[in-house]
């Protein structure tokens, strides 16, 4: 298996909330630009690829003129699975045709929360009719493998917020959830409020609840958590791009602020689009088997299959449970369990994944 990932780092505004690679474009021949390298860049590449993953920044502000000539670029592959990220206020049926037209098969749509009192909070442009239009548009056309990404833990949100958002999911016909808890990154407005008393982050007791009820609101309406963010009405419908990542098979990157991993070396592109634009130069660090190793069972335990102890040994000659005697501890917290050869998180684990992890990088 092997994945591609794209980054289109251009949007018509900025979300509060966001620290991806992203700017407004200051004007169209910086957009032509950053094309025309993206087109040079792929061609050094050695695909094919099993997936091609199109995210941003936002890839539905291009124009048409623009998402034409972003999706030739790929036309020769021929993936299982070609996503790409689109906000409901840039999406029009014209691009839905170019995306059908260029054997787009899998639309990621954000749309974060359906309280638009909560959208403004988080300075996105759309409201929920875009968002109901945007979908019934897309099947129309035959695109039905559709991804929605909601948010929790929002300033003010509330656990009946969470409730009414996932009440309008059941009405809708998508078949996939990525459901993100918000945090505050630097570099960001919220991080700017943060640091100056004008935003406070919810209550964790609050944030577990939330976290609680979306899960087994989910379950209800049958999306099967697969993944800590992640739920699919049935396994066909999981990311297999993102879970080529959470596997460690190789991924290729290109587009500023991109990140990319060869089987031994991660690299990744200056976030800085205009010195990407003069020379996309990439930098590499070199991964040793003791990283390796611990990014394996960091994202094994995201998963809810867990970390298969076997594929473990296959790949490593490694027991964790041997390596990392606070697991023990943990098991005997009822965070973790073994099952079927598995080491895998409890519900109430879950909660807790990133105390977890942090036993990976220590020395064993």
């Amino acid at each position: 298996m092997k994945a591609l990932y794209v980054h289109i780092p251009f949007c018509d505004k900025i979300c509060s909330y966001c620290d991806f690679c992203k700017r407004i474009p200051k004007n169209e021949k910086m957009i032509w630009d950053y094309l025309n390298v993206l087109k040079e860049q792929y061609k050094k590449l050695n695909g094919p690829f099993d997936t091609i993953y199109i995210g941003g920044g936002t890839p539905s502000s291009l124009n048409e003129k623009q998402l034409t000539f972003l999706l030739d670029i790929f036309s020769l592959e021929k993936p299982k699975e070609f996503t790409i990220e689109v906000n409901p206020e840039s999406y029009t049926k014209s691009k839905g045709k170019i995306f059908k037209d260029f054997n787009i098969n899998r639309i990621s749509l954000g749309v974060q929360t359906f309280n638009e009192k909560h959208l403004k909070t988080l300075n996105r442009a759309h409201n929920n009719n875009d968002v109901f239009d945007t979908i019934e548009s897309l099947i129309s056309l035959g695109l039905n493998n559709i991804s929605i990404d909601l948010m929790f833990a929002l300033p003010e949100q509330s656990i009946k917020d969470i409730l009414n958002d996932i009440k309008i999911v059941k009405g809708l016909n998508i078949k996939h959830i990525s459901y993100y808890e918000l945090f505050i990154e630097e570099k960001t407005y919220f991080h700017h409020l943060f640091k100056n008393n004008k935003l406070k982050p919810v209550d964790p007791d609050l944030q577990a609840d939330m976290y609680k009820t979306i899960i087994e609101s989910l379950k209800k309406l049958g999306f099967n958590q697969y993944e800590v963010s992640n739920y699919a009405k049935s396994e066909t419908y999981e990311s297999l791009h993102n879970k080529i990542y959470w596997t460690l098979y190789p991924y290729e990157a290109i587009g500023a602020g991109s990140h990319g991993f060869d089987g031994k070396y991660r690299y990744f592109h200056t976030r800085n689009i205009t010195e990407y634009i003069k020379n996309p130069v990439i930098t590499k660090n070199l991964q040793t088997k003791k990283d390796l190793y611990a990014d394996f069972l960091i994202f094994g335990l995201r998963m809810n299959k867990g970390i298969s102890l076997i594929k473990t040994k296959e790949l490593f000659n490694k027991n964790p449970l041997d390596d990392y005697k606070e697991l023990k501890h943990f098991i005997d917290l009822g965070l973790l369990v073994v099952e079927d050869n598995h080491l895998k998180t409890t519900l109430k684990g879950t909660f807790l994944l990133n105390k977890i992890a942090e036993v990976f990088v220590w020395n064993f």
